[in-house]
């Protein structure tokens, strides 16, 4: 298990990508409400319809999968089973909290990527989730999992899982790890964690050198966990790209670290004024970035 951290070389680039920072915020005011499954079912209710219309305004193909609501979205004309690439993250929150970073800004990141690549290219192979139920032991992801048919699992090249990716700080201690993980990053939260393991941990040579490339002012720390560690270190599996690696699925979970770094986590106070949408910008699109290079 160890870090590798993005050179962060200062240097001329060239994005092939577009994020807009408006449109960021502009999806995390609209869904940021409390929308737990079972106590605020009427506005679960709401913000899954939301990010449905959301999906067919951008002009892809969206329809809900499973009992628990799980959103799928994909460009037109492309099949679900053809797809190599899936992006997801989940929908609800925690009872009585807006949710804004967790996890409104995983759909905002997930939306805005469909909308800048459907710009380059309207037919690519991804495959779009925004999960349900992950606040309740992660279940809608678990379903959802179970649902891909074995022809699609194999033919997966990557799954990317946003969890929290909002919440920015420059100032010492503001960043903490889990007790007892045996890494040593910065005090300084001002990075994206990408957490990969025994199937994923080969995506990461790909996402540093992508990262120096289109995005090298963006602070990216890789942790690479092998030989089945995550089980004695449960705080690693904590979001929907565990039922991937359950299944032996080359997932990675992408994140701002959420309570070691953000204090409004699971509280009333986790709201859109709370977030820095200019590091979410340059986590998106280096998501994007990422998921082009996977798919052409």
């Amino acid at each position: 298990m160890f870090i590798l951290n993005s050179k962060n070389r200062q240097k001329d680039f060239k994005s092939s990508v577009t994020i807009s920072t408006s449109y960021l915020k502009e999806v995390v005011e609209a869904i940021a409400i409390p929308r737990h499954y079972i106590h605020e079912r009427k506005n679960n209710l709401k913000v899954r319809s939301w990010i449905k219309k959301e999906f067919e305004n951008l002009g892809l193909y969206s329809v809900y999968q499973g009992k628990y609501d799980n959103v799928i979205g994909t460009f037109d004309g492309v099949l679900m089973s053809e797809c190599k690439v899936i992006i997801g993250g989940h929908y609800d929150s925690v009872p009585n909290s807006l949710g804004a970073d967790d996890n409104a800004s995983a759909i905002a990141g997930l939306l805005a990527v469909a909308k800048a690549l459907k710009d380059i290219s309207p037919s690519l192979p991804i495959l779009f989730v925004a999960f349900n139920r992950e606040e309740d032991g992660l279940i809608g992801s678990d379903e959802f999992v179970k649902f891909l048919p074995s022809s699609m699992k194999q033919n997966l090249t990557s799954v990317h899982i946003l969890e929290m990716i909002g919440y920015c700080k420059h100032e010492k201690n503001s960043q903490h790890i889990p007790e007892g993980l045996p890494i040593k990053v910065s005090d300084i939260g001002d990075f994206i964690a990408i957490i990969s393991n025994k199937t994923s941990n080969h995506l990461i040579k790909n996402i540093l050198q992508t990262t120096e490339r289109t995005q090298p002012t963006l602070k990216v720390k890789a942790l690479k966990v092998f030989f089945g560690f995550e089980k004695y270190f449960p705080h690693l599996s904590r979001s929907d790209h565990a039922p991937f690696w359950e299944e032996n699925l080359p997932a990675l979970m992408w994140t701002d670290t959420s309570e070691f770094r953000n204090p409004h986590y699971h509280q009333a106070s986790d709201s859109p004024d709370t977030l820095d949408y200019a590091f979410m910008s340059s986590v998106v699109s280096l998501l994007a970035e990422v998921v082009l290079e996977e798919v052409r």
